[in-house]
């Protein structure tokens, strides 16, 4: 129940108000009917005018829709005869491989997001007192506008914690004294404080839902500007706000690899069509959370979180590679798990052969491992990332290749660093902001026309019907 749920027809019988919701449902029910039968296209219409469902060309690699400098995915390469090859995984940020950018914070024994941060926004790497400064500005924008926290977030909890994270960020709009101004300098502004206040919206997002929802203590602190983005996260969705600095490296690390992943995914793409249409950044990045909210995009790092807990809960061995192996079996034919016969964090529209964020991140996965007692966890990961494939081909009778992708390891590592499900997508946007925000700004400076593909319209026409005239039964 919401918080203001009971506050109107307060006059209303148990009786009154059962009937109500009867009839709502009944409704509902009868309409959707009616629903499933009018939106129902033949998929044979699509062939016939060649529309490319998905945006994506018949071989399934995606249509050119616009063109970046921001983000570069590459997972295969198109022959001559149009035909995908496939070809080791590459992500790159502006240019630049981000295996370079993680190996180098590794090196360095730095933190790293808030340079990547930098690298995507304005297109070169800071030099170190541009980074330093930089820095030093995102820190002054870690805690939210007076009353905010209050107003926007603890009186008004939400069941999920994208939901409240879009809210926010709406509401944000109402704290900005020049919110509609588009012009580049504006939108930078709004960029870096947006940046600079994730953490604390979806720390406190988290600690209302949690105190509401699942009656557990409420646990608030203050954001630290001094502090990196990855321990501002840590410590503000811990009770006690402590952390070691390599679960902070190993977020951090996780957090550069989720930043930017090209124009063409969906939230980013999102972005920029709602960027083209000349409204504001609050309503440009709160559409593009409520796209990676969506289970076949971002909550996907929910399902596998959830597929590994129901993997633990009902292999008693999960060192016997066998009896995981059944299991596994069980999943691809959708008998166990959510039945949909599918292994999560296993295959991706463009990676064919593999996916970098997930070699990257597996590395660092193994040293937390290591230093947690978590080793027969991680290997059991690993099998997956292995056997799973090779299961999937055969079972499903098939030569689709299925990488492991980043969202498996992501989710040993949110499981290895205690960090709740309720925010395993929250944070994957506090990634991905730094990628929004440089899209939509680039959007602004190169796009220059509002975004309207074309959808034919197979309807054929009919006349009108006077009310008099139609079946009065629903």
């Amino acid at each position: 129940m919401s918080p203001l749920a009971g506050e109107r027809n307060v006059s209303a019988t148990p009786e009154q108000a059962a009937q109500k919701r009867n009839l709502e449902l009944q409704f509902v029910n009868t309409m959707s009917k009616k629903l499933l039968h009018n939106n129902a296209i033949d998929s044979a219409l699509y062939g016939k005018y060649d529309v490319k469902r998905g945006l994506r060309d018949s071989n399934g690699a995606g249509v050119v829709v616009g063109l970046t400098k921001i983000g570069d995915v590459q997972g295969y390469e198109v022959n001559e005869k149009k035909e995908k090859v496939a070809v080791d995984g590459k992500l790159y940020y502006r240019g630049i491989d981000v295996e370079d950018i993680v190996n180098n914070c590794l090196a360095d024994n730095r933190f790293g997001y808030e340079e990547t941060c930098y690298l995507l926004l304005f297109g070169e790497l800071p030099t170190p007192k541009e980074l330093e400064v930089f820095k030093s500005v995102l820190g002054e924008k870690r805690e939210l506008p007076m009353g905010f926290a209050r107003d926007m977030i603890l009186t008004a909890p939400s069941k999920n914690v994208m939901n409240k994270l879009a809210r926010s960020v709406l509401a944000l709009y109402s704290y900005d004294e020049n919110p509609d101004d588009v012009s580049v300098g504006n939108v930078l502004r709004q960029s870096i404080n947006l940046i600079g206040y994730f953490p604390s919206l979806i720390a406190y997002g988290y600690q209302a839902k949690r105190t509401y929802y699942d009656n557990e203590s409420l646990h608030l602190h203050y954001p630290d500007p001094k502090l990196s983005t990855a321990e501002n996260i840590l410590r503000m969705i811990r009770p006690t706000g402590e952390y070691t600095e390599l679960e902070a490296k190993l977020l951090d690390i996780s957090m550069i690899l989720h930043a930017e992943h090209g124009g063409g995914n969906n939230s980013s793409f999102t972005t920029h069509v709602v960027s083209s249409s000349g409204t504001d950044t609050y309503s440009a990045i709160a559409a593009a959370i409520g796209s990676l909210k969506g289970p076949k995009h971002g909550g996907a790092n929910v399902e596998v979180l959830e597929m590994m807990s129901n993997i633990k809960a009902n292999v008693k061995d999960i060192t016997n590679h066998q009896e995981v192996e059944k299991y596994l079996i069980r999943i691809l034919h959708g008998e166990v798990n959510d039945k949909s016969g599918l292994i999560y964090g296993l295959g991706h529209a463009v990676y064919t052969v593999s996916d970098p964020r997930a070699t990257l991140l597996k590395k660092m996965a193994r040293e937390l491992a290591i230093d947690k007692g978590l080793l027969d966890e991680f290997m059991l990961y690993d099998f997956i990332e292995n056997r799973a494939p090779d299961l999937f081909q055969e079972i499903k009778g098939t030569s689709k290749r299925m990488p492991a992708n980043v969202d498996l390891y992501s989710g040993f590592v949110y499981n290895a660093l205690n960090i709740p499900i309720d925010i395993a997508t929250p944070i994957f946007a506090t990634s991905r902001l730094a990628g929004w925000c440089a899209h939509r700004i680039e959007e602004l400076v190169a796009g220059g026309r509002i975004m309207r593909p074309a959808y034919k319209c197979v309807q054929c026409h009919l006349p009108y019907t006077p009310l008099s005239d139609r079946d009065k039964d629903l």
